[in-house]
């Protein structure tokens, strides 16, 4: 019994720190999400409450109408989702080739590409500047995506790698003399095995583009092609008024899209977090 009270005891106040963490992390969310639906006299209210007293829903309608600010959104969603496919097209084969070929210099290379990966986008993104200026690249979405996926492509190249170590080489072998080439191995038969890690990549892909802010707010000049994140900032200067609430509604319309694709993509995540892939 007494073994069975310190075993309870321990999931009581296990389940008061998850508690208490997951307040901690909420607690933003629900309060900006507070503001978003408040009046001008209730921004300003004191002491402040945490619940509006009427749900201000027009903010909402408001920023759609008025601000258009569903435009920068869509500038994310066509940027992100361009970025994600054109990141996963790059990494999966040279995390194939790292994992699965032995040539030399690979781990030169390898160690190569994690360099990129420490490199901060503001440190290279005034050079690209001029470079994307002569391209004609500038102030275009098609030039943002390129440098999102040059971004997202040396972490993705490692992260995919880790997955395709776990897998047995003679899932190859056995392909191999199946008649299968590189590519239908690749394609028919590893792909499938690490699904759960390719949805958990494709996730990492979208929050790291979606919420960049530095480069497309130096790249980009527009505000009509803006993503939503470098929009934001046009937010206050657009309006001759207090837009407290304007800005916590557009907060809250900006985070909408990545808590859409982690609810959808959550079984694929724990599965990979747990499992990872085929165990020999």
């Amino acid at each position: 019994m007494n073994i069975r009270h310190k075993k309870r005891t321990i999931k009581i106040f296990l389940y008061i720190f998850y508690i208490l963490v997951a307040i901690f992390f909420l607690f933003p969310i629900l309060w900006v999400l507070s503001l978003s639906l408040k009046t001008v006299p209730e921004l300003y209210k004191i002491p402040p409450a945490l619940f509006p007293e009427s749900f201000a829903w027009e903010n909402y309608q408001y920023l759609i109408e008025q601000v258009n600010i569903l435009q920068g959104v869509w500038n994310s969603l066509k940027v992100t989702l361009v970025t994600m496919v054109g990141t996963i097209v790059i990494a999966l084969p040279a995390a194939y080739c790292f994992s699965r070929m032995k040539f030399r210099g690979s781990k030169q290379l390898q160690f190569f590409v994690l360099m990129f990966q420490m490199v901060s986008p503001l440190v290279v993104v005034i050079p690209l500047y001029r470079y994307f200026s002569r391209l004609g690249l500038l102030n275009s979405l098609v030039g943002l995506t390129l440098i999102y996926i040059a971004i997202a492509s040396p972490f993705q190249v490692w992260f995919l790698k880790s997955f395709l170590d776990t897998i047995p080489v003679e899932l190859d072998e056995a392909a191999t003399i199946d008649g299968c080439t590189r590519l239908q191995t690749v394609t028919k038969i590893l792909l499938p095995v690490i699904i759960p890690g390719l949805f958990s990549g494709v996730l990492l892909i979208f929050i790291t583009s979606w919420s960049q802010f530095i480069v497309p707010y130096i790249m980009i000049d527009t505000p009509s092609k803006m993503p939503v994140a470098a929009s934001l900032v046009n937010l206050q200067s657009k309006l001759n008024q207090i837009t407290t609430h304007y800005l916590a509604g557009a907060s809250v319309l900006t985070i909408l899209p990545t808590v859409i694709l982690f609810v959808f993509l959550q079984k694929y995540i724990v599965s990979a977090l747990t499992a990872g892939a085929v165990k020999g």
